[in-house]
């Protein structure tokens, strides 16, 4: 994945967005005088971004290290390294991070991690793994999976007498996901969530759930389920947030901000 060098007058930034941060972030450093480039998985998640002249958006997965790599070897074979690269991906998104990680550690690139505070644990339950849902008597528990598609397969071998439903992102491949792991289509919804998460408590009301399980990534999807659970009487259970090792600080945003200065 190569990116186009950052005009020269202007000192660049490359950040590698994936929560909703993002946005936010970007347009703090657009406001300190940075130029930067975003790069982000899908078109739908670019429309968060204002246009800037200065703002640079990038859509398409990201290769790896050796693509991290070859992306910072292009920058800097046009004169123009980034002076800062970002991760700002998300929490559960692990193998990016590490990829990152360790391109910039093998560059020599500056690079700073994303820190999203966690939540209060509250009355939610915290697995650290989902074989544990085994653990959690779920008989009859009609069970709301907002999980992540890849994890469903998974989710639902643990609880074989719940009555599964999930909320998945409205891709091909998440609902081939879910279909794969048994759930019939009345029982599976295809939406990205929402600021309120209004469909979202709707989706628990219509299906009369009784149990939520989703992610412990903090921000604002963990914070609505929270209070859709809070409303409506419902389990909570979470996922817990892996672990980082990663070579590079991680910082809050205002920490971050410190950190990269003004250009």
């Amino acid at each position: 994945m190569h990116h186009p060098p950052c005009a020269v007058a202007t000192p660049c930034l490359w950040l590698i967005a994936g929560t909703g941060e993002g946005p936010v972030l970007a347009s703090k450093l657009l406001n300190r005088g940075w130029q930067i480039q975003v790069s982000l998985v899908t078109t739908a998640a670019a429309l968060a971004y204002r246009p800037h002249p200065n703002l640079k958006l990038r859509v398409g997965a990201i290769e790896g290290k050796a693509g991290i790599s070859s992306a910072l070897a292009h920058s800097r074979a046009q004169g123009e390294a980034f002076q800062w690269v970002i991760d700002a991906s998300h929490p559960f998104a692990g193998q990016i991070s590490l990829a990152v990680d360790k391109a910039c550690q093998t560059a020599g690139q500056p690079m700073v991690r994303l820190h999203r505070p966690p939540l209060p644990t509250g009355t939610a339950t915290v697995l650290e793994r989902l074989p544990d849902l085994q653990h959690c008597e779920l008989g009859k528990a009609r069970l709301l999976m907002a999980i992540g598609s890849r994890q469903i397969g998974e989710a639902t071998a643990s609880t074989p007498r719940a009555l599964h439903h999930a909320r998945i992102l409205p891709h091909a491949l998440a609902l081939q996901q879910a279909m794969a792991a048994g759930l019939p289509s009345e029982r599976v919804a295809c939406l990205r969530p929402g600021g309120n998460m209004a469909i979202e408590q709707a989706l628990c009301r219509r299906w009369g759930i009784t149990t939520v399980l989703c992610r412990q990534s903090g921000g604002v999807t963990e914070g609505g389920w929270r209070c859709i659970c809070s409303a409506l009487g419902l389990r909570l259970l979470l996922l817990k947030r892996p672990d980082e090792f990663l070579a590079a600080p991680t910082l809050t945003m205002e920490q971050l901000l410190e950190r990269v200065g003004w250009p």
